[in-house]
């Protein structure tokens, strides 16, 4: 961990993994897929799907018609063949890599903080070597009840403690997700929202992103504008 400088906390960034991070679209989906013929549901085509990468795992399936007493079932499902299956059905978006060591180059304190669990969280981090790019890993630590994306910002903010959290000025969520721009801003955060991601055209717009990002070649400049630091490398 980052300790504070003479001017305080260093600028803190918020990621998401899924569609920020990580095209992970084809796991997800297919993971989802999995779930809705097992329970012997209707099965949406996979364009009808692609809204799931993002969102939590209960909402997800009580919108595509799991029902409430079946989705107990339905998470334990979904988490064994994602386990087994869908997370190797992953990537770095390219580009990644690059910005994000940019922004350690120039002293800011990172951290993953997704909807995901936590071990399959840092699992998939490790693969990627994203682990070695951040301060910690965040994600969700109820495998039997997901919780909302303003809980995982709020026990990574309390983890990271005020010896390396910045006031609200100084640090930025960016997540490609509606779900990132209210979970950020139940703390008071802004989000940059990844327009490359899995958000509906105008989604993160609507939900009051401070800018939305077209491209991860834009990651690294906007984040070092929006928290006000120089890109100076720090020794």
């Amino acid at each position: 961990m980052r300790a504070p400088g003479p001017d305080g906390p260093a600028p803190l960034v918020l990621l998401d993994l899924d569609g920020t991070l990580t095209e992970s679209g084809p796991g997800i989906v297919g993971s989802y897929r999995v779930v809705l013929e097992t329970l012997g549901l209707p099965v949406a085509s996979d364009e009808e799907l692609a809204d799931v990468v993002g969102p939590p795992l209960t909402e997800n399936l009580l919108a595509h018609g799991v029902p409430a007493a079946r989705v107990a079932e339905g998470i334990a499902l979904y988490r064994a063949h994602y386990a087994e299956v869908g997370q190797y059905r992953n990537r770095l978006y390219p580009g990644v890599v690059e910005a994000m060591t940019e922004l350690r180059a120039a002293g800011l304190t990172l951290a993953v903080a997704t909807s995901k669990v936590q071990d399959r969280a840092e699992e998939i981090c490790a693969r990627f070597g994203v682990d070695a790019l951040v301060d910690a890993v965040f994600g969700d630590l109820d495998q039997d009840h997901p919780t909302d994306k303003a809980t995982v910002v709020g026990r990574a903010l309390a983890t990271l403690g005020p010896r390396r959290v910045p006031a609200p000025a100084r640090t930025r969520m960016v997540g490609d997700r509606r779900h990132d721009v209210v979970g950020a801003a139940a703390h008071g955060i802004a989000t940059l929202g990844a327009g490359w991601g899995y958000a509906p055209p105008d989604e993160l717009a609507a939900a009051g992103a401070e800018r939305v990002l077209a491209s991860v070649d834009e990651l690294a400049p906007a984040v070092l504008a929006a928290v006000g630091a120089s890109g100076r490398i720090v020794a």
